[in-house]
Formats: C-alpha cells, sequence, structure tokens
C-alpha cells in the first residue's frame, strides 16, 4: 500500500513539475520567472543549432504574449532571455565573438552608438562557459538590462536603443537563429 501511495504521488508530482515547465534541447526551461516584483510567462523557446548541433536552448519571457518581433524589441516593458547552454562545444570567447557579430547583425552594423555598452556586456561571457550554465538576460524597464549568470548577477547596462538591439540578437531581420526566433515568437 506504501509503494502504491507513494507511485502515485510520484506521477502526480512529475506531472505537476512538468506542466510548469518546457523541454527544449533536453532541458526544462520554467514556464514563468520572477526577478524581484516581475513576473514573466514563457512567450516561446527554441534551440540554436550550429552546423546541425544543439548549442543553447533559448527561451522568451514577457508580461504578455506575442508574436510581434518589432513591437517586443521596441517595448519599453519588462521581458527576458533564458540561455541554457547545452554545448560543451560553447566557450567564453565563441559565445563573446558570437554575441558580437549578434549586435552588428540587428544593428545593420550601427553599433557606434552603444559600442560601450556593447563592450560591458560582452564582458559578461568573459569567465569560463560550461554545459549547464544559465544566462538570463532581463530587461525592467527601470533599472536597465539586468545579465544573470547560474543566478548570479553579472551587471546591468542602461539605455534603451542597447535593449533594442540586445533583443535584435534573436529577434531582429537577421537573428541568430530563424527556427528559434521562430519559436520564441511561438509561429
Amino acid at each position: 500500500m506504501k509503494k502504491t501511495v507513494f507511485l502515485l504521488l510520484a506521477v502526480i508530482s512529475f506531472g505537476f513539475a512538468s506542466a510548469q515547465t518546457t523541454e527544449v534541447a533536453g532541458v526544462q526551461l520554467p514556464n514563468s520567472v520572477n526577478f524581484g516584483e516581475t513576473t514573466l510567462s514563457l512567450n516561446g523557446a527554441g534551440v540554436r543549432e550550429k552546423f546541425w548541433m544543439d548549442m543553447y536552448a533559448g527561451g522568451l519571457y514577457l508580461d504578455s504574449k506575442s508574436s510581434d518581433a518589432d513591437a517586443i524589441m521596441g517595448a519599453n516593458k519588462p521581458m527576458a532571455i533564458k540561455l541554457h547552454i547545452v554545448s560543451k562545444l560553447i566557450t567564453s570567447k565563441k559565445m563573446m565573438d558570437a554575441v558580437n557579430e549578434g549586435f552588428e547583425n540587428s544593428t545593420n552594423g550601427n553599433t557606434a552608438a552603444i559600442s560601450t555598452e556593447i563592450k560591458k556586456f560582452i564582458s559578461f561571457f568573459e569567465e569560463q562557459i560550461n554545459k549547464d550554465d544559465v544566462f538570463d538576460i532581463v530587461y525592467l524597464p527601470a533599472k536597465g538590462v539586468v545579465v544573470y549568470k547560474n543566478g548570479k548577477e553579472q551587471g546591468t547596462i542602461n539605455g534603451m536603443e542597447f535593449k533594442k538591439a540586445l533583443f535584435g540578437i534573436w529577434l531582429s531581420d537577421k537573428p541568430a537563429d530563424d527556427d528559434l526566433k521562430e519559436a520564441m515568437l511561438n509561429s
């Protein structure tokens, strides 16, 4: 009897836990996240692939569902992108190079006005990156962009133009990965 009750509780708990997460690339992304007083819901999630290999699972979190990339990038509202590293091939240097390329693409090469902010953002990836590291890139209108690595705050960057370019890495007309953009927009 005890085994039956235990098994029943385990099944119910698993069902409850899986209802609160979304599996992407073998990892569980939460369906909602909290940053201070702000709660955001998963808008969509997908995988960044390169040469047919999964690099990271990425989730876009918003305060209300949207499939309009331009509106999301331009909104002065709380939002976040969660990156869960799923490949041992991602190194600090490769991530910094990819982020730099992402800013070039999202701004059509017009990075001069936000070059100081870009350098600061890229510095958040200088520390060694390992499989299962999680980066939360959070925009809070009153604070700016706050970056967390494995739950530890790395720093804050102000400026709406920077925020637009940053979210443009994943949502612009030249995103890091077309399929990931589509999945984040749930379209």
